[in-house]
């Protein structure tokens, strides 16, 4: 069991999330962690018996400041008149167009982890079937129909809206994606 949350707890899953995003999570050493953490070894030990706890622990901080952060983006584009899975789409953008994008956490935890059977693979995976019965949910309450092959679609269109980002900082992606899915949904 992990010990409480802690100020020094927090910042080395903080230091680790970002150092993560950019390194990669095999490419990242705990070394390089605590040296810009600022918090030793043992303290890192105290919380995290291995360098898988520490990612999981991201992956979760990450879960949930994204879910938290989309839910509310997404709703306020609702509130301006988008529709519910065209304001999806856009939310996913605005994301990925912030300075310190490095590409979907989760995808690149996937890759890193491809083991299905790895704990870190399987965190990713939920990751991705939260992502999938959100934009299910939004497709109901927009009243699509067939809303779960739409959620899929609507998914597999940003994720490689995502990837394409991440590859070459190109946005085309993300005007295909939003394209699609107002042709999936039988949007004017």
């Amino acid at each position: 069991m992990a010990a409480r949350p802690t100020p020094r707890r927090d910042r080395l899953v903080d230091t680790a999330l970002r150092l993560f995003a950019i390194e990669g999570f095999h490419g990242t050493g705990i070394d390089r962690i605590l040296a810009e953490s600022g918090v030793s070894k043992m303290t890192l030990y105290k919380h995290f018996p291995s360098k898988d706890d520490l990612i999981l622990a991201a992956l979760r901080r990450r879960d949930e400041s994204y879910r938290a952060w989309l839910e509310t983006e997404v709703a306020a584009r609702i509130e301006t008149g988008e529709h519910p899975l065209v304001a999806y789409v856009h939310a996913i953008q605005t994301w990925c167009d912030r300075p310190q994008f490095n590409g979907c956490t989760f995808i690149n935890a996937a890759g890193e982890f491809g083991d299905p059977k790895h704990p870190v693979h399987r965190a990713a995976g939920e990751h991705k079937q939260a992502m999938l019965a959100f934009v299910e949910q939004l497709a109901r309450d927009a009243s699509c129909n067939h809303p779960q092959e739409i959620a899929l679609q609507t998914r597999l269109l940003c994720d490689g809206a995502t990837v394409m980002k991440q590859a070459i900082r190109s946005d085309r992606g993300f005007e295909a994606a939003a394209e699609a899915v107002k042709r999936l949904a039988n949007i004017s």
